[in-house]
């Protein structure tokens, strides 16, 4: 282990290997490329020149990824996604000129975050869910047995050890039903192209409208997420999707505006 970097806490003492894995480079990088899968299948199915066996071409490097080359092609480019774009057609020289195409950098960066997100706040509620059962049998366990219970830092009067668990219980389903909420209302980018728009598909499809929105639903299957209409533009404010938030709050940059 290295001492003379700094190293977060949060990784190196606290998340589970299961979390470290979610925000790997490996698990990043290869969700870039499943991503880039996801979209050239979609673009075949809607009739682009796309051909299947440039997508078996990309599906079969979707894990083998170098870094080393990466970080040359990022040392020339000096732009993260197109050194990737080029590491990934290197190894798939007949999908190359189809990798990516239509789409903009955030197409693979903040679909990837929501996905990791997401992921991660499911193994956060797979782990709640298991504290609460361990809880839940300790609080039947020791239901009758008395304890003083505290106010301000006094003791008041006598309460169970099985009821103060059951109080600990009830905060951590709080935070079990937000977690959920957070779950069900994540919005991925969907299929867009420079600042959220569907320009460049548009122009790709011959200015056939009903094919940009249709675009969304094959690529939402091949990306794992099979939800129509759960899509937001490249730049969405922190606070959407809070229950807190009004429906009718504006945007508040020209990307959310487009």
């Amino acid at each position: 282990m290295p001492t003379n970097t700094y190293e977060s806490p949060l990784s190196s003492r606290y998340a589970s290997d299961e979390m470290l894995y979610l925000f790997s480079a490996d698990k990043k990088f290869s969700t870039w490329r499943r991503l880039w899968v996801a979209l050239a299948r979609a673009e075949m199915e809607l009739g682009l020149p796309v051909t299947q066996e440039q997508v078996d071409e990309l599906e079969a490097h979707i894990t083998d990824i170098d870094y080393e080359k990466a970080a040359q092609w990022e040392k020339k480019l000096r732009h993260d996604v197109m050194a990737h774009v080029h590491t990934y057609g290197e190894l798939c020289p007949k999908a190359m000129p189809i990798i990516h195409l239509g789409a903009t950098s955030c197409y693979v960066g903040d679909n990837t975050d929501v996905i990791i997100m997401r992921e991660g706040l499911e193994l956060v509620r797979n782990k709640l869910v298991q504290v609460l059962s361990r809880l839940a049998d300790f609080a039947r366990e020791y239901k009758a047995l008395p304890t003083l219970g505290f106010t301000h830092f006094q003791a008041a009067q006598l309460v169970t050890v099985g009821k103060r668990a059951t109080l600990w219980m009830n905060e951590l389903l709080m935070d079990l039903e937000e977690v959920e909420h957070r779950i069900s209302t994540l919005k991925l980018l969907g299929s867009k192209g420079t600042t959220g728009t569907q320009a460049s598909f548009l122009e790709l499809f011959e200015r056939d409208h009903e094919k940009c929105p249709a675009l969304e639903t094959p690529w939402s299957r091949s990306a794992g997420r099979p939800t129509p209409g759960k899509w937001t533009t490249t730049c969405c404010p922190p606070w959407r999707g809070s229950p807190r938030a009004p429906a009718s709050s504006p945007p508040t940059c020209g990307f959310c505006a487009t």
